[in-house]
């Protein structure tokens, strides 16, 4: 029988996704952690190869995006307030990285912040 992975999420510092993993397996949730060594064991190409993924059985997706999303930090402004979406006004807006050219592959830290609402997937360039 082949299990099919569903990766939840990636970080670029290990430590981040170690916090995730140990909630979802305190849920009984199977995790894999890819790239992990590899980011160990030379930290500075980290965001080049994607950072370490957290995957789980594809079949425990959906109770793994449910914890995840309880987990999840959104996008807050000066005063410490949630930034709602400018579409459908829910907030929960985060920072996401597309790294879609080959010069933010190369140098990440020169690509612009984006923010992803997690309700209806609307791509922003700002939160004003």
């Amino acid at each position: 029988m082949k299990n099919e992975f569903y990766t939840i999420t990636s970080s670029t510092y290990p430590a981040d996704i170690q916090i995730l993993k140990g909630k979802l397996e305190s849920e009984g949730i199977q995790v894999f952690l890819r790239d992990e060594n590899t980011v160990n064991t030379d930290p500075l190409i980290s965001d080049a190869i994607g950072g370490v993924k957290l995957q789980v059985y594809e079949s425990e997706k959906e109770k793994a995006i449910a914890i995840y999303k309880q987990l999840k930090s959104y996008v807050t402004d000066e005063e410490g307030n949630l930034v709602a979406c400018k579409i459908c006004g829910r907030k929960q807006l985060e920072v996401i990285y597309l790294r879609n050219n080959i010069l933010y592959k190369l140098f990440p830290f020169f690509e612009p912040k984006k923010y992803r609402c997690d309700n209806c997937n609307f791509l922003s360039k700002s939160i004003k």
